[in-house]
Parts: C-alpha cells; sequence; structure tokens
C-alpha cells in the first residue's frame, strides 16, 4: 500500500504545480452534497481510483489523514474520483481540528462571520472546508489591541492569548490633548511595546463602550469617534483597520451574533442588546456606575475596618479574584461560616470571612457601598430584557435570552447562577422562560478572543478591513457599532 501510494504521488509531482498548491487547489471550492456520499459520487465517475479501489473508503480517508493536507490537495488532480474523495468535507474538518484554535470556534466563525458586516450565516453543508483551510493557510495575521478602561490587552492573532497588558490609563498620552492626538500617542505606545512596524500587518481595534444615545449628538459622537480612531492608524501608515465594539466582540467570543452581552468594567458595567453583529441603540443600553475598581475598592474597606494591613490595592484585587464570589441566597450566607485564607506573595497569608461574599454584592446591591441611586445588575438585565421583548424586532425573541457575561469580574463564582435566579424573579414567566446565562469564555480578555476570531477568518482581511483608500472618501459611512 506504501508503494502505491508512493507512486500515485510521484505521478502528481510530475504535473505542472504552478495552480496544484495548496492554497490554489483550495480554490476549487468543491463540497460533497448532504443528499449523497462520497461512494455515491464516485460511481457516476467515468475514472476510479485505479489500485485503491480494493481499499474500504473509510481506510482511504485514514490514509489520506495520515499524509497531511498539502499532499492529500495535490491528489484532486489524478482523477475525478480522487477529486471526490479528497475534497470531502469530513477530512478537511479533520484537518482543520487538528490546528490550535478551538474547532468550535472555528466553525461558528467561518459560519457566521465570514460575510463581514452585514452578517450572513453560511449552513456548513454548503461551504468547502478544503477551500477554507486552503484560505485560512494564507490569512497574514494580525496586531489586536483591546483598550478597556482599565487595561488594555494587545497581541498577535496566531496566538492562544494577549502578549502583553497595559494599564490603559498609563498609556493614553496627555489626558488635556485633543483626542487624535491622545489615540496617535496610545497606538504608537502598543507598536513600540510589541516592537512591531505599523506598515506590516493589519489591526483590529476594539471601540470603547461608551456614547449609546439614540439621540443624533451620542450618534456624532460615536462616529467622531471610531474615524478619528481610522484617521490615527491610517497615518501611521497601517495598511488594514478594522474596528469593532467591545462588546460585539466579546459577544463573537461566545459564540454567538445575538443576544445581550454585560460588560463588568473597570469602572462601571453596560448592558448591551446586540443582534446580528449590530448594537440595538433604539432599544437603549443600560448602563450601572458598579465595576472592577468599585469592588475593590469597598473589598479595601472591609480589610480596613478588619485591621488588615496591606501595601498596595494589588493585594486586595488578588484577594478578591481568589477569594471573593457571589452568594446565591445573600441572606442565608450571612449566617454561614465563610472564612477562607490565601497567600499573596511577599505579603503573607490573609483570612476573609463576611468580606468573600459581600464584595460581590454590591454587583446586585450597590447601596451598601454607598451608590444610593444606582440599579443592580439584575435590575439593568431585566429592564434590557424588556426592552427588547416591547421592540418586537425579530418574531424569534430568543434571540435577547442568551445573556454573555464578560469581564474579570463577570467570572466571580456563583454570579451566573445568582443573576439567573433573580432574573427569573423580575421577570414575568413568559419572558424569563428560557433564559441562559453565559459565563465569560475568556475572563477579561474576551473581546481580544473575539478579534482573533475575526482576524484568523478565511476571508480576513478582505471581509472586514478597510484601507485608507477606502476610508477618505467615506469618512462619514455608518460603521459597524
Amino acid at each position: 500500500m506504501a508503494y502505491l501510494l508512493k507512486k500515485i504521488l510521484e505521478s502528481a509531482n510530475h504535473l505542472n504545480w504552478s495552480n496544484s498548491s495548496l492554497s490554489s487547489s483550495s480554490n476549487l471550492n468543491f463540497s460533497i452534497s448532504s443528499h449523497a456520499s462520497v461512494s455515491d459520487q464516485i460511481i457516476v465517475c467515468s475514472s476510479s481510483t485505479g489500485e485503491f479501489d480494493r481499499i474500504p473508503l473509510d481506510i482511504f480517508m485514514q490514509i489520506l489523514k495520515l499524509i497531511g493536507p498539502k499532499e492529500a490537495a495535490k491528489l484532486t488532480v489524478i482523477c475525478k474520483s480522487w477529486k471526490l474523495i479528497v475534497s470531502d468535507n469530513m477530512l478537511w474538518i479533520s484537518f482543520l481540528q487538528n490546528k490550535q484554535d478551538p474547532w468550535d470556534s472555528m466553525f461558528f466563525a467561518e459560519t457566521n462571520l465570514r460575510s463581514g458586516y452585514p452578517l450572513r450565516s453560511y449552513p456548513s453543508q454548503m461551504q468547502s472546508f478544503m477551500h477554507i483551510y486552503g484560505q485560512r493557510a494564507q490569512v497574514p495575521g494580525a496586531i489586536i489591541i483591546d483598550g478597556g478602561s482599565g487595561y488594555c490587552k494587545f497581541g498577535w492573532s496566531k496566538y492562544s492569548s494577549p502578549s502583553g497588558r497595559a494599564s490603559t490609563f498609563m498609556e493614553f498620552g496627555n489626558i488635556e490633548a485633543p483626542v487624535y492626538s491622545r489615540l496617535r500617542h496610545f497606538f504608537a505606545t502598543m507598536y513600540s511595546r510589541m516592537q512591531v512596524k505599523p506598515s506590516s500587518q493589519p489591526i483590529v481595534v476594539s471601540i470603547p463602550i461608551s456614547e449609546y444615545g439614540d439621540r443624533e449628538a451620542a450618534k456624532t459622537a460615536r462616529r467622531q469617534l471610531k474615524e478619528t480612531m481610522y484617521s490615527a492608524l491610517f497615518d501611521m501608515n497601517v495598511p488594514f483597520v478594522c474596528a469593532v465594539s467591545q462588546a460585539t466582540l466579546a459577544l463573537y467570543a461566545a459564540k454567538k451574533t445575538s443576544g445581550i452581552l454585560v460588560h463588568i468594567g473597570f469602572h462601571q458595567t453596560s448592558v448591551v442588546p446586540i443582534l446580528n453583529g449590530k448594537i440595538m441603540h433604539k432599544v437603549g443600553v443600560e448602563t450601572m456606575g458598579v465595576g472592577a475598581l468599585k469592588l475593590t475598592g469597598y473589598l479595601r474597606e472591609q480589610m480596613q475596618q478588619r485591621n488588615l494591613h496591606f501595601s498596595s490595592l494589588y493585594t486586595v484585587r488578588t484577594l478578591k479574584e481568589n477569594l471573593c464570589y457571589v452568594a446565591i441566597d445573600y441572606e442565608a450566607e450571612l449566617g454561614k461560616d465563610t472564612k477562607a485564607s490565601y497567600e499573596v506573595p511577599v505579603e503573607g497569608w490573609f483570612t476573609l470571612k463576611q468580606e468573600r461574599f459581600r464584595t460581590g454584592e454590591v454587583l446586585f446591591q450597590p447601596r451598601i457601598a454607598g451608590l444610593r441611586s444606582a440599579n443592580g445588575l439584575h435590575q439593568a438585565v431585566a429592564i434590557c430584557i424588556e426592552r427588547c421583548h416591547a421592540a418586537g424586532l425579530t418574531l424569534d425573541e430568543s434571540w435577547f435570552k442568551s445573556i454573555v457575561l464578560a469581564g474579570g469580574t463577570a467570572c466571580l463564582p456563583g454570579l451566573v447562577e445568582r443573576l439567573e435566579k433573580e432574573l427569573c424573579v423580575l421577570l414575568p414567566p413568559s419572558i424569563s422562560n428560557g433564559i441562559r446565562v453565559i459565563p465569560p469564555p475568556y475572563g477579561a480578555d474576551s473581546a481580544w478572543h473575539g478579534a482573533k476570531l475575526l482576524s484568523n477568518l478565511s476571508t480576513f482581511p478582505n471581509s472586514w478591513c478597510i484601507t485608507k483608500k477606502d476610508f477618505r472618501p467615506k469618512s462619514r459611512r455608518n460603521f459597524i457599532w
């Protein structure tokens, strides 16, 4: 068998391969019909697989998997039967599954995001994954910059996670300078940290969650911010720029194109309704002035009241991330022994008691931290759900029943269960039935990973990016938000 396979490969290599490399042969865009198997289609071909006709098809497919995608792609030129077998979707799905990126995320991206905006879904049986494999092999990759209000995550799209983090306020330049100057300084700093020339690669940059009103002034502010980001990057000679809302990117990371994204940020929490990749400004975005910084500050106050000494806010934040949680039943939790200890490097051991769940309770009862006028998280989400229901944007109302959490603080244990419980109490059964709260797929890095999905698409950068040439004549176009 090895001898036969070697002879086939040798005969194939004698052909002219100028158009038969993996990247070119993948352009066949040939998919197997869902109504006919590979073996059924081989029967109607005028040619056969030669000596390999005697090998069961499942064994044949295992051989193709062993020789790898590059050599398998070359075999498509031998005859029609070989072309049908080698083009089988399941074979190329298996090749894609062997790549670094999770297959489920890759499948979601290629069936929902490859068209760019507006989004169009592509049924899997109608796609050629051989074609997709070849296109993904040619994708140049991109620089990803996700600049939140507290910390900026930056890195290379081919890596599994951000390569670095920086405090956004320290990198943003003089706050009194014009927005263009601050953005230019910010991006230049990020490129310097990555030691990459701006002109070398496309960039995917997240747009901060801000200015969510539907009035003309808010629309103008959003457009001006995005256009300024494009201007700053194109003036740095970046070849392709893709700017997408941080909320939308975080939703994509959860393998969703529609839903309500709850982002617990550094300074505030935003509840953002998104339908088919577009933020529903007309429905309304709810915000509450409670974020990660407020929870850390409240934990610090409680520790000071107990005379627990620490040298920095970093120690408090470390304890919050490792010991704190959200109580399913706050009143019942008050009567329990919740004492637990954690060792902070250099600082030593710390023991927390009720502070462990009282800190997270600020999300649901902001008043305990001195915020009298703020809604709780469950109330803000319920208001957003009711508005989505009343708007009647689609016949299928399941789109707003997927509640996706994002942000490092959203990783607190018990938050998902508590939010689901509170929503079922606040909302009537006709609306609350089917609601599902989804934990942060990547914690504070969710938006970065959503950008990673876009920048590794088989159609990137053409489907999602614009160039300087495209941008200048259309500076007032309606960009994706």
